[in-house]
């Protein structure tokens, strides 16, 4: 995924109200972005981080900015949490996730569960269907470890029981989570700031839905899914 327009460069002044990012850029203007995130952003939201942002032209929006990547010991991390459903988009459209690919057809947004929506169903005439949720993951604490959620994450726990209920009914179901970052090659559930979601992986992958990690090339140029990672449990 390319971004539309290139991204200005900047430093990052302070991150607050979950969704409010103050960002002066190298040209010295200060601006406030929207921060697409609504997680902790633990080690990502430090002050005088490099900061990456894109620039829209719609004049409804309140803000023009949007916060996309920041720079953290060199590396760039992805931080906007609405680009992994278009990168798997994009992916499984390539057949980019070998995993993934023989579908006829893949629905989005799709109602089903305890009044959530699946962000992908996939469906082929001669095979079972495969329900699709994905995650976005940008925490490191240990080097070459990507670590999901960085705070409790009740809502992605019962998206978890939900597959879990898929599987029993006879389809497929996969858990599929993103790592916006170019230095991880493991991934792990934090089990320290969500006990429960940590327990509901083990439990979901023992029930039958699969446990799917890619990690992703980030340049200021575009996002893309390319890699496998390992899933240490």
């Amino acid at each position: 995924m390319d971004f539309p327009q290139p991204l200005a460069h900047g430093q990052l002044v302070s991150r607050y109200k979950r969704f409010f990012a103050d960002v002066v850029l190298d040209d010295g203007t200060a601006i406030t972005a929207h921060c697409p995130n609504p997680g902790a952003m633990l080690g990502l939201n430090t002050p005088d981080l490099g900061a990456w942002v894109s620039r829209s032209d719609d004049s409804k929006r309140k803000l023009a900015w949007t916060l996309e990547l920041v720079e953290v010991d060199g590396g760039l991390v992805g931080i906007n949490t609405m680009l992994p459903n278009r990168l798997v988009a994009e992916a499984l459209a390539a057949d980019a996730i070998p995993a993934l690919t023989g579908y006829a057809v893949h629905r989005r947004e799709v109602k089903y569960g305890e009044a959530s929506r699946v962000d992908f169903l996939l469906t082929h005439p001669d095979r079972p269907a495969c329900w699709l949720e994905v995650k976005n993951v940008h925490l490191s604490r240990t080097a070459g470890l990507a670590e999901f959620p960085d705070c409790v994450a009740a809502r992605s726990a019962r998206h978890l029981r939900e597959l879990e209920a898929m599987v029993a009914a006879g389809d497929r179901a996969v858990a599929l989570f993103v790592v916006q970052r170019t230095d991880c090659e493991t991934f792990s559930a934090c089990a320290e700031l969500d006990p429960a979601f940590a327990r509901g992986l083990d439990q979901a992958a023992d029930a039958g839905v699969e446990v799917l990690v890619y990690g992703c090339d980030i340049t200021t140029a575009g996002v893309t899914i390319t890699r496998p990672l390992a899933w240490v449990r």
